[in-house]
């Protein structure tokens, strides 16, 4: 299995820190934000939300269409559709019956769901089909739309603290087209691991049967200090361990690519881990917290600015709500 290619799509104009400030300000009279705060925070500067009648799915489709340009692809060669992604355009179907739909596509499809490591376990399934030879060539999605969750009025500073995880988000696009290739390993090394008795720190409830109606579930719900807590304690020991295992120094990367939340956690995070900071592309001050569209979107921008080729080693590290942990090593 080899990587042909990644594409990614960032919809609209990019919206500054200072109008999200301003949005919620105007929204919710009870709440009173000193300017800066938001981005002496989270170190954010822009984001993008998508318009008004466009759907996660749409993201994904544009992503799409620039992997497959981009590898000489037509969507007849694709095989396999994985929809890896937070983001759904429905509870039913599967969005990725959608994605298809939209690309003139019949082939087989299914969603793979697990916060922002739903695109990581979707090119750890894609690959292991591949490499089963069940298809030839797959194409893994992803279309973020966290903006459609934010509460922007809330009545006080608990209300905008249990909200500020939606206001640190943006919407992105991201694909990655995928080849059987009996000559390339591509993916080395993989490990992933769960800690679901933190589950209920982040949520978006509606939709579930848990939540199956009302608007007030609709939204994000978060604390982001017990978040960055519950993933300090678990610690890097996943990360050591896969060095470890595969006899691999972080020099030995041409990039690491990181989901990334905020500037200053990513900082915490990679210190705690040791990981070089000059070995990471840098997406989140311009885009914010993308969700599972943040590695492919790093893949895609490597990729054309000529940061990393074919041959070079990667690695990727994600990060989930639930929580979950992830490690691929991998040679493009």
């Amino acid at each position: 299995m080899r990587i042909a290619s990644a594409g990614a799509y960032l919809p609209g104009p990019s919206v500054p820190t200072e109008d999200v400030e301003d949005r919620v300000a105007a929204a919710s009279p009870g709440l009173r934000i000193r300017r800066g705060l938001l981005l002496g925070l989270t170190g954010i500067k822009n984001r993008h939300y998508l318009p008004d009648g466009m759907q996660a799915s749409d993201l994904a489709v544009e992503a799409a269409r620039r992997a497959l340009h981009t590898a000489n692809l037509a969507i007849a060669d694709v095989d396999l559709l994985i929809w890896g992604s937070a983001s759904q355009d429905l509870v039913e179907p599967a969005t990725a019956q959608i994605v298809a739909a939209k690309l003139g596509s019949q082939c087989p499809v299914f969603d793979v769901k697990n916060a922002c490591n739903s695109f990581l376990n979707a090119l750890q399934v894609a690959s292991a089909l591949l490499a089963a030879r069940t298809y030839r060539t797959a194409l893994v999605v992803t279309g973020e739309c966290p903006s459609r969750a934010i509460r922007w009025s809330v009545d006080d500073y608990d209300g905008g603290m249990m909200s500020g995880a939606g206001y640190t988000m943006g919407d992105a696009g991201a694909a990655v087209s995928l080849t059987y290739d009996p000559q390339s390993e591509a993916i080395f090394f993989q490990d992933f691991r769960a800690y679901g008795q933190h589950w209920s720190i982040a949520t978006l409830p509606g939709g579930g049967s848990m939540h199956p109606r009302g608007d007030e579930w609709t939204y994000f719900l978060g604390d982001g200090t017990r978040l960055r807590d519950a993933f300090l304690s678990i610690g890097p020991g996943l990360i050591h361990d896969s060095l470890e295992a595969t006899n691999i120094r972080y020099e030995d990367f041409a990039r690491i690519f990181c989901h990334q939340v905020t500037v200053p956690f990513l900082d915490l995070f990679c210190r705690a881990a040791g990981v070089p900071a000059e070995k990471l592309l840098l997406t989140v001050p311009d885009v914010g917290n993308i969700a599972s569209a943040t590695m492919p979107t790093q893949l895609a921008q490597a990729l054309q600015l000529g940061l990393v080729a074919a041959g070079d080693q990667v690695m990727f590290l994600g990060l989930g709500g639930g929580l979950s942990m992830g490690v691929m090593l991998m040679t493009l």
